[in-house]
């Protein structure tokens, strides 16, 4: 490789570029991220230029390694667990401010007491909780096709039980 740190990284980038994007848009599944990371292991690669050396191995594999290590250490951070792509800026809101959530709550568990004991067994196994329709039927001791029927005539019964508390859908 060139000596010139610019004629270098010219270098490297020309044979190595293309596959280091797709080996990074494998890794992250989306081609934004893709391109921070292959920039960001190409930097790297600048500021240490002496492990691209030809005598001290493959210049690709260390470019391979290093964009690897990086969407580990991404994926890891807090940051991108709670990272969301969106394409609007969301509304801003008091994150302690709970009275609507608890107001929903508290009408919806009032229009549940409205309903027939079996519509109310088959709502709380299938939506509260999380039960298949199969899981729900061995539980309720009925068959799948009851457990189907149940829940579609219950949630029609709640939400004739929501309009008549006010609640519009």
């Amino acid at each position: 490789m060139p000596e010139d740190p610019t004629a270098l990284m010219r270098q490297l980038h020309d044979e190595h570029a293309r596959a280091l994007w797709g080996f990074c848009l494998h890794l992250t599944g989306d081609p934004v991220r893709a391109e921070d990371v292959a920039q960001e292991t190409l930097l790297r690669a600048w500021q240490h230029p002496e492990v691209l050396d030809g005598a001290r191995g493959s210049a690709r594999s260390w470019l391979f390694t290093v964009a690897r290590n990086l969407v580990i250490d991404e994926w890891r951070s807090k940051r991108y667990q709670n990272e969301r792509a969106t394409d609007e800026v969301p509304e801003p809101g008091d994150p302690e401010d709970q009275t609507d959530t608890l107001l929903q709550a508290w009408v919806v568990a009032e229009a549940i007491t409205q309903l027939s004991p079996e519509h109310r067994a088959v709502l709380l196994e299938c939506y509260y909780r999380g039960r298949s329709v199969a899981e729900a039927a061995r539980r309720l001791g009925v068959p799948e096709g009851t457990v189907k029927s149940r829940t579609h005539y219950a949630l029609r019964a709640l939400r004739l039980a929501l309009e008549e508390m006010g609640v519009g859908g």
